[in-house]
């Protein structure tokens, strides 16, 4: 299934990790992502459902890029159990939730240190 891509709009991103295992452990249990392994280095992120089209991708380095790269932001219907999800998963809620004009939010670093955000409506 081809992905028509939209000009200017997010297309991929890419977290650098120190073990890919764990990251897929992590993003599957704390947000029910698939992948797709492309070789001991990489594995694409599907997304949630079989057949989703590929949106990122794990890349396997000695360390994560550090701070200062892209901050990416999720969407969530119930922002309180995406955070339960987050820690049952590895994962560390560093700010939030709270409210924001349009919804709440909250940040998080996962088992590399990579800072994401969650946000959600209500």
């Amino acid at each position: 299934m081809a992905q028509t891509a939209t000009h200017h709009a997010i297309n991929y991103v890419e977290l650098t990790v120190t073990d890919i295992v764990r990251a897929k452990l992590f993003y599957s249990a704390a947000f029910g992502w698939l992948f797709t392994d492309y070789g001991p280095t990489y594995a694409g992120i599907q997304g949630i459902n079989e057949g989703d089209p590929e949106m990122g991708g794990l890349l396997l380095a000695d360390r994560p890029r550090g701070h200062g790269g892209p901050f990416v932001i999720l969407y969530s219907h119930d922002l309180n159990a995406s955070a339960d999800a987050i820690r049952d998963a590895g994962g560390t809620v560093t700010s939030g939730p709270y409210e924001f004009p349009g919804g709440r939010r909250l940040h998080f670093n996962d088992p590399d240190g990579n800072e994401l955000g969650v946000w959600s409506e209500v």
